[in-house]
């Protein structure tokens, strides 16, 4: 799963006054003021400026950003990340059967959705997607080893070049399925901005404009029963704080922003209906290191760096106690959702500062600190630049408190405050040193890992890897582990493959973990309720999620 990287689409005076009164241009525009009953529901995302493209497949789209892609794309199945281990729902196919060795699945794609152009969804436009992706890297995100698709009726049969237990989610739970008669006449589907989007989905685009972004509900011809909510209307904000502020005043009902004092910025404001719920998953937030710049290719740097981050403090200071629980596990798995999943070798190690282990470290290694200056073994002085979007607070926050402790061990930081289009490419490209970053989630710990260390989605310096491996960490061993873990036929053999990708994570430290994932969102119960909860824990909450769908058509008006 992908968290921050989903932008949103900004206006210059959404920014300028901290959001979006109304959307002008709608027809619903004024009944707030006939009626207490609203039709619309007022999404918003902390992450500036994104400029108009409604490709689902370009990682840094603002289709992809704000995640309305999937208001107007549907996956082949529906994913609960809240609940990893229950199978996924059914979607645009009515049946998926893997075969034993995950190597190959059938897919019987349902026969009432059609396309909001009002053409019939067919087994074609399945295989057609997949090819897509099979015969396009760019777009192929997952790195999926597609092989052999064929269509046999309403059924797509599809095989893989290798096993893909790992993967079942990611192929039929976060693949956007798109039309063949509209797609396989665009010339580069990797760049186009798709001006005109046609979805299975309920929601059609409206509009692009200043005022932000507009989904209208479809009138007919979606194969299950309309949402409630007539229209969505989608804002970015500046920062957190703009967007904290539009929550609390009603402007935005729906959010994932890291909120400060939450309870007094956010609940107080209106006790009854403004709501978080922030489901933990096994997913973590981690500082990735370039493992491609000197001095910093050397493990025993990096474990160095390791053991002076205070985790303790970025918890309560960066995340206000809240949002990305504090990692203590030298493996840096969550608690409780990661507990299972440790090596028996690992089991109680735990992640505290030691300076004075660092500096002897660093000793042994070559390094020397002359006065509050660390030089490299070449007599250089270590220095590092940390990186991350500037409206990113808890993120910011983070960097700072880093900053501080490498300074202990003489590592000079600065910290650059990114724009955040930028920041993406440039880690994605591996155009940078350091930066606090998210991996994907799973049922298994497998994805963790595999964002940070498999060679199969290492790029070349300059080559986007959008997926994962972003600090170019090369190590044939958790490379040959996570194959081993993801084509393994039983849990004995699963097991030894995780000892021996933990042994690698722990001991060449490619990312220092930080905090763990959750999957929630800040929301307001004044106009819309059925949103999940600990009760109905049915989806995440998210926004920019394929359950995000989900969840608006659970969505009924709060006084029907």
């Amino acid at each position: 799963m992908q968290r921050r990287k989903l932008f949103a689409v900004a206006l210059a005076g959404a920014l300028a006054t901290g959001g979006l009164a109304a959307c002008g241009d709608s027809p619903n525009a004024n009944k707030d003021a006939a009626s207490k009953s609203v039709d619309f529901l007022k999404i918003g995302m902390p992450n500036g400026t994104q400029t108009e493209n409604h490709n689902p497949f370009a990682g840094t789209s603002s289709a992809n950003a704000l995640g309305y892609k999937w208001m107007i794309y549907e996956p082949l199945t529906m994913w609960n990340p809240v609940k990893p281990a229950e199978p996924a729902k059914p979607w645009l196919a009515s049946e998926v059967k893997w075969a034993s060795d995950y190597k190959s699945a059938d897919i019987t794609v349902r026969d009432n959705a059609t396309w909001s152009d009002g053409q019939k969804l067919t087994a074609d436009d399945v295989a057609y997607t997949f090819n897509l992706l099979k015969s396009n890297e760019a777009l192929n995100a997952n790195a999926i080893p597609f092989d052999q698709i064929t269509v046999n009726g309403n059924s797509v049969h599809v095989t893989f070049k290798s096993a893909q237990f790992v993967n079942q989610n990611k192929i039929m739970a976060s693949t956007p399925i798109v039309p063949k008669h509209i797609w396989e006449k665009i010339a580069d589907p990797a760049t186009d901005i798709n001006k005109n989007p046609i979805g299975s989905g309920p929601y059609t685009l409206k509009s692009f404009t200043q005022a932000g972004v507009v989904l209208d509900v479809r009138t007919d011809g979606y194969w299950q029963d309309l949402p409630k909510v007539k229209e969505l209307r989608y804002t970015s904000y500046a920062d957190n704080s703009a967007q904290t502020t539009a929550l609390a005043s009603g402007e935005s009902e729906w959010s994932f922003v890291f909120i400060p004092n939450y309870q007094a910025t956010f609940i107080s404001k209106d006790p009854a209906n403004h709501k978080i719920w922030a489901p933990g998953v096994l997913g973590i937030h981690g500082l990735y290191i370039n493992t491609t710049i000197k001095p910093f290719d050397d493990a025993n740097l990096r474990k160095a760096m390791n053991m002076v981050i205070n985790r303790a403090d970025i918890f309560t200071q960066a995340e206000a106690g809240y949002f990305h629980p504090q990692i203590d596990s030298v493996t840096g798995l969550p608690a409780g959702a990661g507990d299972a999943f440790i090596a028996p070798e690992y089991k109680g190690k735990t992640l505290t500062p030691d300076v004075a282990g660092a500096k002897a470290l660093l000793q042994q290694s070559g390094y020397k600190l002359n006065g509050n200056t660390l030089t490299d073994p070449s007599g250089k002085p270590v220095k590092i630049t940390l990186t991350d979007p500037a409206p990113w607070s808890d993120y910011q926050t983070t960097l700072e408190i880093i900053k501080t402790n490498l300074a202990e061990i003489g590592i000079a930081a600065t910290v650059d405050k990114a724009n955040q289009d930028k920041w993406d490419q440039n880690v994605q490209k591996g155009d940078f040193q350091a930066t606090m970053r998210w991996t994907n989630g799973g049922a298994t710990p497998y994805d963790i890992y595999q964002t940070v260390m498999d060679g199969d989605l290492m790029k070349p310096i300059g080559t986007a890897a959008q997926q994962g491996n972003f600090g170019r960490f090369k190590s044939p061993e958790a490379t040959a582990a996570l194959k081993a873990y993801a084509n393994a036929t039983s849990d004995a053999d699963r097991t030894t493959a995780m000892n021996a990708i933990q042994k690698v994570f722990v001991e060449q430290a490619p990312m220092l973990p930080v905090g763990s994932d959750n999957v929630g969102g800040a929301y307001s119960t004044k106009n819309w309720t059925g949103w999940p909860s600990d009760a109905d824990p049915y989806a995440g909450m998210q926004p920019t999620q394929p359950y995000a769908l989900d969840v608006v058509l659970h969505l009924k008006a709060a006084n029907s």
